[in-house]
C-alpha cells in the first residue's frame, strides 16, 4: 500500500535491511499488522513519488482517485498481510494462498472483543456417537478447496475488515439497538422467571455459548413487539392444571403443583429447561421491521406486509441515455472468416508456434505450430465429413452439433478438434469431462446435449480411457445424458485427405459457428449459440480493444473450453497469430507461480487471468526473486467484474510493482455467455492516473440505488471500472425484474447490450431466448425507445463518470429478501471476513436463497474442517451472523456446516451451488453442525391475533343464525323406547334383560335361563383359545371372589377395590365379584415388568387417590408389587390389602348385594388423559345398564351374534365392550389382548376370517400395528386363507379426531383381501361421555368434508373444496348413539351455535358419568363439567361439558328413521390445543406436516414451553440424517402453520410415549424433555 509507485531496488540498502527486517518481525507474529503499516509507511515516506490527486465528480457517484500514497479514508487501500508470506511454510501454511487479503487485525481485535462480552445463549445438544467426523486422511489438503467460479468469496475488500471491526468494537453501536427492558443474561444455572429482576451479575456460560447471543442480542432493532414469545391469557381451561393432586390434576409421576412453584415452571435440576430459559431470553429482543395491525380473519392475506420504510433510498437522477462503444475499425487484409485466418497462417507462417502446453510441473510439454493446427484441424474435418458412416449414409452433415470432451491439461487436441469442426462445418459444443456417472450437474449436462440434439462426442484417447466403464468395457450412460458416440481424434485414426478435397470455408455469415454452455441461477445448463458473424466480429472487437499484434505471446490460466479463455486465448489469438501459452487448473494447484514464470521466460504481452490466480502467486512469490513482469502490457483479470477483485488487484500490485508490474496494465472486464465481453479496460498510459473507484454503501445497493457512503463506513463496497465497452456495441441499464425499464442515472440494473459480436439465442429454447436476446428497453411511460433488440447479460451495474462501466454482481447471484437485493459474493466475502481457519475450508462455501413462508431466506452452507471442535464452530457461525446483520442489516435463516469433501463439486472445483441447494431442500445435505434464525429474520409473519373482548351476546348470536338462515346445531340419536324392544322380546322368547337396572342380576339371571351359552373366548398369540366362559362359569366365579372378598378384605359395600389384571376373564370375573359384593370395581392395567420404573408410580398414583381397601390380582402381579425392583419406584410397604384370585376355595356368598337405588355407584373409570392428566369419573348401575342398551340397539347385538374385540379393557368405551357388554346383551365376545400382537401380528385379522365375524372393535394402535407391520405382506396371508369379506364393521374405538389418513390406509391395504371400503368407522367418547358416537348397522355411511386450517385457527369453520391449499380432511365420527343429544357451544358464552360452526361439544344423555371422583369433592368443577346449562335457548337441559371442539353438520344423507343425517365431526380436544399468536392450533395438525418433511420421520410430536413451540421428531433412518431435519421441520411448519418452531429435537424410533389407546403423551414427553430424561440424537434451539 506504502510502497505503491516506489521502485525498491532503488532505496538506499540500509532503508532495504529494515524493510526486510520489519517484513521477518511481521511473519514471525512480533509485530501487528497495524504497527507494520505504520512503520514501513514512516519509512517510504520520503521516497514516494507526490502525485497530484486526480478528482473526478458526479452528481450521483463520489469517486475516489486510487492515486498513489496513503489512501483515503473512504477507501481503505489493500492490508499487505498477504504480500508477507510465512517465510517457514509448514503442512497448514499452504492455506495462506486462500486468505483474501482483508483478515486484518481489526477484524480479529473486534472479534477478540466480543469474547469478552458474553451471555447466556444454547449451543445445540448433540449425541456424542451422532457425527463421527471423517478421518483426516480422507480429507482434501487445502489446495483443492479454491475454485475456479468462486474465487470471489477469496476477495475481500479491507474496507469490510475495518467496517467489521468498527461496528464489532463500538459496543454503544449495539446497545443503543437493543431493548433496555429486556433481561440481558439468564446463566447456565440460573432458573429466574423473565420478570423477575436481577441484581447479582450472573456466573458466565462457555464462550460458545456466548457469542450467538451477541448476535441476536443484538439484531437491529426498530420495535418491541416481542416475537412469538408473547404470554398468552390462560384459558378457562387451564384451570384443571392446579387442582388437587387427587382430583385430575395429577401429571403421571409428580404433581403439577410441585412443578410450577420453580421458575416458569422449569425445575431446577434440568438441563434442557435452562436452555430453553436462555433462549427465551435471547428470544424476547423484538425482530426487525415494525408489524402493523393484523389481519381481517376472512381476508385471505396471511402475510404480513411490512409499511414501506419513508427513510428508503429511492433513485433521483434523470433516465439513462444509451452508451455506445467506440466504432469498430474497417481493417483492409481483415479474412472473411476465422477458418480463413487460421489457412493463411497455416499456409505462410507454418513454423510459427500458435499454443505451448505444459505438464503438471509447469515445463513445456509440447508446441503445436500454426503449421500442426491447420493440418490436423484439416485431417479431422476430413475424417469428419468422410470416414465415419458410409458414403451414402454419412454420421455428420454440416450443421450438425458434436460435444468436445477434453480436459484442461490437454488444450492442444481441444483446438485441434475445435478448428476441425469449424472446417467440416459442423457445430462444436464444448463440455467438461464427466467424471462420474453421478456427477453434481451431469443431468443438466444432459438436457444441454439433448436441447442441442447432440449425438456424437470427440474426445482423446487418454480422456476415453479415463472415463467410467461398465463391467463389459462400455463407457458408461451418464444421467440424464442422451445415448452418445464416442469418436477419439488422436493423429493417428485420423485420415489424411486426398489431394483434391478442400474444406468449404465461406464468407461468415449467420449460422451458428459454436455453442458455448452456461448455468442458471436454477442449475439449467443451456447452450449459447455463437454466429460465424459474431464470432469474426467479436474477434475484430477484441483485437481492437487489445490491441493485439501479430506474433505477439499471450500466457492464458482460464479454461480455454469456454468464456474469455475461448474468446483471447483460442479464436482472437489464431486471428492474430498470436503464441499462447496455456496454464491449466492442475498445474495452478501444483506450482502456483508458473503463469508468472511463463510471462518471465517468454516476455509475454498479454496474461489472461482470475483473481485466483493473482492470490495464489502473491502467496508463494517469496520463491521467486528474480522473476520481472516488466514485458506486460495488459493483464487482463477476467473476473475483474466481481466487486472483490479489486482488493486482489490491488494486493498483486503491491507485491509485484517491485518485479516491474506497471500499475496501468492491470486491466478488469466484464463478460456474459449472452453478450460475450461486455466491456474492458484499455491499459492506459504510462504515468497518467488510475481510474476512479466508487465508494458505495451497501444498503442503498440493496435497494437498488446508487449512493456515495457517507455515514456509515462499515457497510461499504468499493468498485473499480471494467473499462468501457465494446467496440461497435450500444449499451442499457434496465430494471432486472418486470418489464426491461430504463434506469436513472444513480441506479442499480442489468445491463444490456446490442452488438454484432454477441450470442444469439439459447440452442433449442426459443420460448427463453426471446426473453434474454430480444429485449426492447422501454421508457418510463413504458413506450419502447426504438427497435433495436438487445441482449441482456446477466450483469449489475451503472454508468460512471466518462462513460466508464461499473459492475457490482450478477443477477444469478441475487437474493431478494423482503424487497432488498443482496449479492451472494457480498455475502461469502463478509462470512470469510470473520477468520474462519480453524473452522471451515476457504472457497467451499454456498449461499443461496430457499423461498419459506413468502419470501426469500438466506442460507450459508460451508465444508467444515475435521479437526475443528463443536465450540468452534458455533462460534464462527455466531459471529458470521453478527457480522452478516452488521454490515448487510439482513438476517441469515440458515448456517449449515458439512464434513470436509461432501459438498457438489462443478468439474473445476467449485462449489455446485444449485446441487447444494437441491440436497439442503431433499434433507441430503447431512450437515454436522446447523444454525436456524427463524426468529430473527422471518419478519413477516402476522401479528398474533388479540382475543376481542365479546360484545355480541349468546341471544344476538342465537338470532343472528335464525335471520341467516341457519339451524342451531345440535344433533339427537335414536330414542331409547321400549316399543323397539318389545317385538325383539316376543321374537327371541327371552326375559327381558332391558327391564334389570343392574348388571349384575343380568349376569344370574343368563346364569340360569342359559347356563352352557359361551359368553366369552380369549385367544392368544398362537389363535388358540386359553379360556372360555359361559354364563354359568362366570357366575360362580364371581361368587367364589365375592366370598374372599367379605371373608379376607373386611370390606363393606361402597369400598373401593382395584382390580389389576392383565386383559383377559379373571378380570371379568373380579368385576363382577365386586357387583356382587357391594364394592366399587376399580380397573388398573398392571405395571410393565420390563418397565416398572415408569409404569408402577401410575399404579401407585390411582389405588393413592381411589383409596382403595384392597387390591385384586394374580399371583405374578403380586410378587411383582412386592418385589424388590417394585421398592426402587414406590413405597411397597404401604399397599392396601392384596388378594390374589388365582386358586380361590369353592365358596359361596351368603347372600349377593342389590343396590337400594339404580343411580348408585357401580364402578369407577380412572384414565391418565394425553395431557398428562389423571382423571376419575364415577358411572352409575343406570348409567352402564342405559349404555350397554344403546350400545345393544346400535349394533344389532343379540345371542347369536359373535364379535371380536382387540382393546385395553380398562377404561372408556373399550372397558364397556370388553367387560359389560356381553352380559347385558348375551352376544359372543372373542377377546384378543392387543399385547399379543406384537408376538403374532396378523392375529387379530386371521380371527375375523377364521370365526367370519361381521362386527369388529380394535383402536388405532392396533390398526397402526397392522397397516406397518402387514402391508407388504397381503399376498401372504391370501395365500393363508384369511378373508375379511365377512367384516360388515370395524369399529375404531377412540377418543379423538378420526384419522382419516390411517383408516383410509387400513381400507386399502386390506381391501385385497376382501375387506369393504365401508367397513372402517370410528366411535366417539370423553371422559364424561364414555360413548356418545359409535357407527352402527343402520345409520348411513359416515361423511368426509374439507374444512379450511386458516379458519380452524380462528375457531371458526369454512367448508371448502378437496384439494384447496390449507384443506383439512376431517371424517365424521360416526352415528350418534341412542338416547344420546350433542350440541354445539360457544366455550366462553355458552350460547349455542349455528350448524358448520366450531364450538364445544355438549352432550345430554341417560348414560353419561354422574361426575369426577374426588375425595375432597370438587362441586363447582364437578357442576361445571357434569350439570351445566346454556345460557340462552334452552336453559333447563342439563349438559355435560366433553372439552372437545367440534361442529355438526347437517348432510344430504338420510338416517334409519328417513330424516336428514346430521353428522358430528370432532376437530380436537380442547385441553390439548396450543395457543400461539392468540391462535388455536391442534398438534395432530402440525404433526402430521412434521411427519410429511422427510422420509426419515417415523412419528412426531409437539407441545409448548413457555410460548415456545417444541417439535419432537422420531429418526428412523441413519443418525448422520439427524441435523437434515432440522430445516425441514422449521419450514414445513411455517409454511404450512405459520409459526416459528422454537426447538426442534431429534431422537431414537418409540421415544415418544404412547398410550393403549395409540394416543400421544404429549405431556409425559414435555417432561421428559424437560427434565434432560430423552437421551436425544440432536437438540436445535432455533434462534
Amino acid at each position: 500500500m506504502a510502497d505503491r509507485g516506489v521502485d525498491l531496488s532503488a532505496l538506499p540498502k540500509e532503508v532495504r535491511d529494515q524493510l526486510a527486517e520489519l517484513d521477518l518481525e511481521l511473519s514471525e507474529g512480533d509485530i501487528t499488522q497495524k504497527g507494520y503499516e505504520k512503520k514501513k509507511a514512516k519509512l517510504l515516506f520520503s521516497y514516494l513519488p507526490q502525485l497530484p490527486n486526480a478528482e473526478l465528480s458526479l452528481p450521483d457517484v463520489q469517486l475516489s482517485p486510487a492515486h498513489s500514497g496513503d489512501p483515503s479514508p473512504e477507501a481503505p487501500g489493500p492490508s499487505s498481510a498477504a504480500k508477507h508470506h510465512r517465510a517457514h511454510r509448514s503442512g497448514g501454511a499452504r492455506d495462506e494462498r486462500y486468505r483474501s487479503d482483508i483478515h486484518t487485525e481489526a477484524v480479529q481485535a473486534a472479534l477478540a472483543k466480543h469474547k469478552e462480552e458474553k451471555m447466556a445463549l444454547p449451543m445445540p445438544t448433540k449425541r456424542r456417537s451422532a457425527f463421527v467426523q471423517s478421518p483426516m486422511d480422507a480429507c482434501t489438503p487445502p489446495d483443492t478447496s479454491s475454485a475456479s467460479e468462486d474465487e470471489g468469496s477469496l476477495r475481500r475488500k479491507a474496507a469490510l475488515s475495518a467496517a467489521l471491526a468498527q461496528s464489532l468494537q463500538s459496543p454503544d453501536y449495539w446497545i443503543n439497538r437493543s431493548v433496555q427492558s429486556s433481561s440481558t443474561s439468564s446463566s447456565a444455572s440460573s432458573t429466574l422467571s423473565h420478570g423477575e429482576p436481577k441484581s447479582q451479575p450472573q456466573p458466565q456460560p462457555s464462550p460458545a455459548a456466548s457469542v450467538l447471543a451477541d448476535v441476536l442480542a443484538h439484531t437491529r432493532i426498530e420495535n418491541s413487539v416481542p416475537p412469538d414469545v408473547t404470554t398468552t391469557t390462560p384459558q378457562d381451561r387451564g384451570s384443571r392444571v392446579d387442582l388437587a393432586p387427587a382430583v385430575r390434576g395429577m401429571s403421571r409421576g409428580q404433581s403439577r403443583s410441585s412443578m410450577l412453584e420453580t421458575a416458569d415452571g422449569v425445575p431446577v435440576n434440568s438441563r434442557v429447561s435452562t436452555k430453553i430459559q436462555q433462549l427465551l431470553n435471547t428470544l424476547k429482543r423484538p425482530k426487525r421491521p415494525p408489524l402493523s395491525e393484523f389481519f381481517l380473519d376472512d381476508s385471505e392475506e396471511i402475510v404480513e406486509v411490512p409499511q414501506p420504510d419513508p427513510n428508503t433510498p429511492k433513485p433521483e437522477g434523470r433516465q439513462i441515455i444509451p452508451v455506445k462503444g467506440e466504432p469498430l475499425g474497417v481493417v483492409s487484409n481483415w479474412p472473411p472468416a476465422l477458418q480463413a485466418a487460421l489457412a493463411r497462417w497455416g499456409a505462410t507462417q507454418a513454423k510459427s508456434p500458435a499454443l505451448t502446453a505444459l505438464d503438471i510441473t509447469g515445463k513445456p510439454l509440447y508446441t503445436l505450430t500454426y503449421g500442426k493446427l491447420w493440418s490436423r484441424s484439416l485431417k479431422l474435418a476430413y475424417t469428419l465429413l468422410n470416414k465415419l458412416g458410409t458414403k451414402t449414409e454419412p454420421v455428420l452433415q454440416p450443421g450438425d452439433r458434436v460435444a468436445l470432451v477434453y480436459p484442461n491439461s490437454d488444450p492442444g487436441m481441444f483446438w485441434v478438434a475445435f478448428y476441425g469442426c469449424l472446417l467440416a462445418e459442423v457445430i462444436p459444443v464444448p463440455i467438461e469431462v464427466p467424471l462420474s456417472k453421478q456427477d453434481a450437474g451431469s443431468q443438466q449436462i444432459g438436457f444441454l446435449l439433448g436441447s442441442c440434439g447432440v449425438s456424437l462426442a470427440l474426445t482423446s484417447e487418454v480422456c476415453l480411457k479415463g472415463l467410467p466403464k461398465t463391467p463389459n468395457g462400455e463407457i458408461v450412460q451418464f444421467k440424464g445424458w442422451p445415448r452418445m458416440k464416442w469418436v477419439v481424434t488422436d493423429t493417428k485414426y485420423l485420415t489424411k485427405p486426398s489431394k483434391e478435397w478442400q474444406p468449404h470455408i465461406p464468407t461468415a455469415n449467420t449460422d451458428t459457428a459454436y455453442i458455448e454452455y452456461k448455468a442458471t441461477k436454477e442449475g439449467t445448463v443451456m447452450g449459447v449459440a455463437v454466429s460465424k458473424i459474431a464470432m469474426l466480429t467479436h474477434c475484430q472487437a477484441l483485437s481492437q480493444a487489445c490491441n493485439y499484434c501479430e506474433g505477439e505471446t499471450l500466457v492464458n490460466v482460464l479454461d480455454c473450453k469456454k468464456d474469455m479463455g475461448l474468446w483471447h486465448g483460442v479464436l482472437t489469438s489464431v486471428m492474430n497469430r498470436i503464441h499462447t501459452i496455456t496454464v491449466p487448473y492442475a498445474v495452478m494447484k501444483a506450482c502456483p507461480m508458473s503463469w508468472v514464470q511463463r510471462v518471465h521466460i517468454h516476455k509475454a504481452r498479454v496474461a489472461l487471468v482470475k483473481c485466483r490466480d493473482l492470490h495464489w502467486a502473491m502467496m508463494a512469490h517469496k520463491d521467486q526473486k528474480d522473476t520481472t513482469l516488466s514485458s506486460i502490457r495488459m493483464l487482463i483479470v477476467a473476473d475483474g467484474a466481481n466487486p472483490w477483485s479489486v482488493s486482489s488487484c490491488d494486493a498483486f500490485l503491491n507485491v509485484f510493482q517491485s518485479h516491474g508490474l506497471k500499475p496501468e496494465v492491470i486491466c478488469p472486464c466484464a463478460t456474459s455467455p449472452e453478450a460475450l465481453t461486455v466491456a474492458i479496460r484499455r491499459p492506459g498510459a504510462r504515468g497518467a492516473p488510475l481510474p476512479a473507484r466508487a465508494i458505495l454503501s451497501m444498503g442503498g445497493l440493496s435497494y437498488g440505488v446508487i449512493r456515495v457512503n457517507t455515514e456509515d463506513k462499515n457497510s461499504a463496497l468499493t468498485v473499480q471500472d471494467v473499462g468501457h465497452i465494446m467496440p461497435g456495441a450500444l449499451m442499457c441499464i434496465v430494471k432486472p425484474d418486470g418489464p426491461p425499464q430504463l434506469c436513472k442515472t444513480d441506479e442499480i440494473g442489468e445491463i444490456v447490450i446490442n452488438s454484432r459480436a454477441g450470442g444469439t439465442m439459447y440452442y433449442g429454447l426459443p420460448g427463453v431466448t426471446k426473453n434474454t436476446f430480444e429485449v426492447i428497453p422501454v421508457n418510463q411511460a413504458g413506450t419502447p425507445i426504438g427497435e433495436v433488440p438487445f441482449a441482456r447479460t446477466g450483469l449489475l451495474g451503472f454508468v460512471g463518470p466518462g462513460s466508464l462501466v461499473f459492475v457490482v454482481g450478477k443477477t444469478e447471484g441475487l437474493l431478494s429478501v423482503s424487497k432488498r437485493r443482496h449479492n451472494a459474493d457480498d455475502l461469502v466475502a463478509t462470512a470469510l471476513a470473520v477468520e474462519p481457519v480453524k473452522t471451515v475450508y476457504r472457497g467451499r462455501i454456498a449461499v443461496f436463497s430457499v423461498t419459506v413462508f413468502y419470501d426469500e431466506r438466506i442460507v450459508i452452507v460451508a465444508e467444515q474442517r475435521p479437526d475443528a471442535s463443536e465450540e468452534d464452530s458455533f462460534q464462527w457461525m455466531s459471529r458470521v451472523l453478527q457480522a452478516i446483520d452488521s454490515i448487510h442489516q439482513v438476517g441469515l435463516y440458515c448456517l449449515a456446516l458439512v464434513p470436509a469433501n461432501t459438498l457438489p463439486k462443478t468439474p473445476l472445483g467449485g462449489i455446485h451451488i444449485c446441487e447444494t441447494k437441491q440436497s439442503f431442500l431433499d434433507g441430503n445435505l447431512h450437515p454436522c453442525n446447523i444454525l436456524l434464525c427463524p426468529h430473527t429474520c422471518v419478519t413477516n409473519l402476522p401479528k398474533p391475533r388479540q382475543k376481542q373482548p365479546v360484545d355480541v351476546g349468546p341471544a344476538s348470536m342465537l338470532v343472528g343464525n335464525l335471520v341467516a338462515g341457519k339451524r342451531i346445531a345440535q344433533a339427537t340419536g335414536r330414542e331409547l323406547s321400549t316399543v323397539d324392544d318389545q317385538d325383539l322380546i316376543r321374537k327371541l322368547s327371552m326375559w327381558p334383560t332391558m327391564m334389570h337396572q343392574f348388571l349384575s342380576e343380568a349376569l344370574q339371571w343368563r346364569a340360569q335361563a342359559d347356563p352352557d351359552h359361551i359368553l366369552y373366548v380369549l385367544l392368544n398369540a398362537k389363535g388358540a383359545a386359553v379360556c372360555t366362559a359361559t354364563c354359568a362359569q362366570l357366575h360362580k366365579r364371581a361368587e367364589k371372589i365375592t366370598a374372599t372378598l367379605l371373608e379376607r378384605g373386611g370390606l363393606k359395600p361402597g369400598d373401593n377395590v382395584v382390580l389389576l389384571y392383565p386383559p383377559g376373564i379373571d378380570l371379568i370375573a373380579a368385576f363382577y365379584g365386586c357387583l356382587y359384593a357391594g364394592v366399587i370395581p376399580v380397573t388398573v392395567r398392571p405395571p410393565h415388568p420390563q418397565n416398572l420404573a415408569a409404569t408402577l408410580p401410575t399404579v401407585r398414583m390411582i389405588i393413592d387417590v381411589s383409596k382403595a381397601a384392597c387390591i385384586l390380582t394374580t399371583q405374578p402381579l403380586m410378587r411383582i408389587l412386592r418385589s424388590r425392583e417394585a421398592a426402587a419406584s414406590v413405597n411397597i410397604k404401604t399397599w392396601p390389602t392384596i388378594i390374589d384370585t388365582d386358586d380361590l376355595p369353592k365358596k359361596r356368598p351368603p347372600s349377593i348385594y342389590k343396590p337400594p337405588t339404580a343411580e348408585m355407584l357401580a364402578y369407577l373409570d380412572f384414565s391418565v388423559s394425553t395431557t398428562g392428566m389423571l382423571t376419575g369419573v364415577k358411572m352409575s348401575h343406570a348409567a352402564i345398564s342405559t349404555l350397554c342398551r344403546s350400545i345393544k340397539l346400535q349394533c344389532e347385538l343379540y345371542s347369536s351374534r359373535q364379535i371380536a374385540i382387540c382393546l385395553d379393557p380398562y377404561c372408556g368405551l373399550g372397558f364397556v365392550l370388553w367387560c359389560l357388554s356381553s352380559v347385558y346383551s348375551g352376544h359372543q365376545s372373542i377377546l384378543i389382548p392387543p399385547l399379543e400382537l406384537e408376538s403374532s401380528l396378523p392375529l387379530w385379522l386371521s380371527t375375523l376370517s377364521q370365526y367370519k365375524i361381521r362386527d369388529t372393535f380394535c383402536s388405532y394402535s392396533v390398526m397402526e400395528l397392522c397397516t406397518k407391520g402387514l402391508g407388504t405382506q397381503t399376498e401372504i396371508l391370501k395365500t393363508r386363507g384369511v378373508n375379511l369379506s365377512c367384516v360388515r364393521s370395524c369399529v375404531v374405538i377412540a377418543e379423538e379426531r378420526p384419522r382419516l389418513g390411517l383408516s383410509m390406509s387400513f381400507s386399502k391395504l386390506f381391501k385385497d383381501l376382501g375387506l369393504s371400503s365401508r367397513a372402517v368407522s370410528t366411535a366417539f367418547g370423553s371422559r364424561v361421555n364414555l360413548a356418545i358416537c359409535l357407527q352402527g348397522t343402520a345409520g348411513p355411511d359416515p361423511s368426509t368434508v374439507y374444512v379450511d386450517m386458516k379458519s380452524l385457527r380462528h375457531d371458526r369453520v369454512r367448508l371448502v373444496e378437496r384439494g384447496a391449499p390449507q384443506s383439512l380432511p376431517l371424517m365424521e365420527s360416526g352415528t350418534i348413539l341412542p338416547g344420546v343429544r350433542v350440541i354445539i357451544v360457544n366455550p366462553e358464552t355458552r350460547g349455542p351455535l349455528g350448524d358448520s360452526h366450531l364450538g364445544e361439544i355438549w352432550v345430554n344423555s341417560s348414560h353419561s358419568a354422574s361426575g369426577y371422583y374426588t375425595i375432597y369433592g370438587e362441586e363447582n368443577l364437578q357442576a361445571d363439567h357434569f350439570n351445566t346449562k346454556l345460557s340462552f335457548g334452552d336453559p333447563q337441559t342439563v349438559w355435560a361439558k366433553t372439552g372437545y371442539l367440534g361442529f355438526i353438520k347437517r348432510t344430504e344423507l338420510l338416517d334409519a328413521n328417513g330424516d336428514r343425517h346430521d353428522a358430528l365431526f370432532v376437530v380436537g380436544s380442547l385441553d390439548e390445543t396450543l395457543e400461539l399468536r392468540g391462535l388455536r392450533y391442534h398438534p395432530i395438525d402440525i404433526e402430521t406436516s412434521v411427519s410429511r418433511a422427510h422420509r426419515s420421520i417415523a412419528e412426531s410430536a409437539v407441545f409448548t414451553w413457555t410460548n415456545l413451540l417444541v417439535v419432537v421428531a422420531e429418526l428412523s433412518g441413519s443418525e448422520q440424517e439427524a441435523l437434515d431435519l432440522v430445516p425441514l421441520v422449521t419450514n414445513v411448519v411455517l409454511e404450512e402453520h405459520h409459526l416459528i418452531v422454537g426447538v426442534v429435537v431429534i431422537v431414537d424410533p418409540g421415544v415418544i410415549p404412547i398410550n393403549s389407546r395409540g394416543e400421544k403423551q404429549r405431556m409425559h414427553l414435555r417432561d421428559s424433555f424437560l427434565a434432560d430424561q430423552l437421551d436425544p440424537i440432536y437438540v436445535a434451539y432455533n434462534m
